[in-house]
């Protein structure tokens, strides 16, 4: 039964792989043997945690510029990635905006909110993964085999609590965004979509979505957030590792069109 969570010669792809979460999914699927294209914006600083990836594991892990609201940026990275390291058969959609409670960006009641802040999250998390199904899910589909993993969120299920961030400073209160949670509903959505539709082609098609990835909160967002779930803690990297080499592997090969939240019990209650 190990050997069905195993992804040896195997090609995955992740997006947005530069940042925060991308690096516990490109690990997680270098652990499980694969080779992994990672997918970030031209010019994008990559993270301590995947420059670490980088140097360990050496022409097993290799980068490439894509920008997921431009399809001709993911039709040539795309070309790239195959030329390199072969078509893929995993394709993680991890690429997505959110405004963090500690970002520099300007605070607005919700009356006020700019709509250029809604279009810009349903741009990245939605027509995004949308036109990255399309380029490298339909190779997936003509090549009959391979699992599409979108990254969701727990506020893609249930509204963000505002009282997590209510003692934070700020002349505006901070307000976690209303297109946030709906983009994400929305790839769950896609999610289904693309679950029945690409079924019959050997095409696996799921979600993963977390609830809050510890990362540097303030001791008060934490309390918070810990007292509201019920394993009464954030979630940590390795949290999330398994189930995404559950979705991607072998393992889950009659499980589609599922939303696995991976959020302490956060939503079950």
């Amino acid at each position: 039964m190990i050997d069905a969570f195993r992804l040896d010669h195997q090609t995955a792809v992740v997006s947005g792989a530069c940042g925060k979460l991308g690096p516990i999914w490109v690990e997680a699927l270098l652990e499980a043997g694969a080779r992994v294209g990672a997918l970030d914006l031209p010019g994008a600083k990559a993270s301590a945690a995947f420059d670490a990836l980088a140097r360990a594991h050496g022409d097993r892990l290799r980068r490439f510029d894509c920008d997921i609201t431009d399809r001709a940026s993911i039709e040539a990275a795309t070309g790239a990635l195959v030329d390199q390291l072969g078509l893929p058969a995993v394709l993680v959609n991890n690429a997505g905006v959110d405004q963090p409670p500690d970002s520099g960006g300007s605070r607005a009641t919700v009356d006020g909110l700019p709509i250029d802040q809604f279009r810009r999250m349903v741009e990245v998390n939605l027509l995004g993964t949308f036109q990255m199904i399309q380029v490298l899910g339909a190779r997936m589909a003509s090549q009959g085999r391979g699992s599409i993993i979108n990254i969701g969120s727990l506020y893609a299920s249930v509204s963000p609590d505002q009282r997590f961030y209510d003692h934070m400073a700020g002349e505006v209160p901070f307000l976690k965004s209303p297109a946030y949670g709906a983009s994400k509903a929305a790839v769950v959505n896609l999610t289904k979509y693309f679950a029945t539709l690409w079924g019959a082609r050997g095409i696996r098609v799921n979600t993963l979505s977390p609830g809050g990835v510890l990362g540097g909160q303030d001791d008060q967002f934490k309390g918070k957030y810990g007292a509201r779930v019920p394993l009464a803690r954030m979630a940590q990297a390795d949290d999330l590792k398994g189930p995404l080499v559950f979705l991607a592997s072998p393992a889950s090969s009659y499980v589609t069109g599922h939303e696995l939240r991976v959020d302490g019990g956060f939503t079950a209650w």
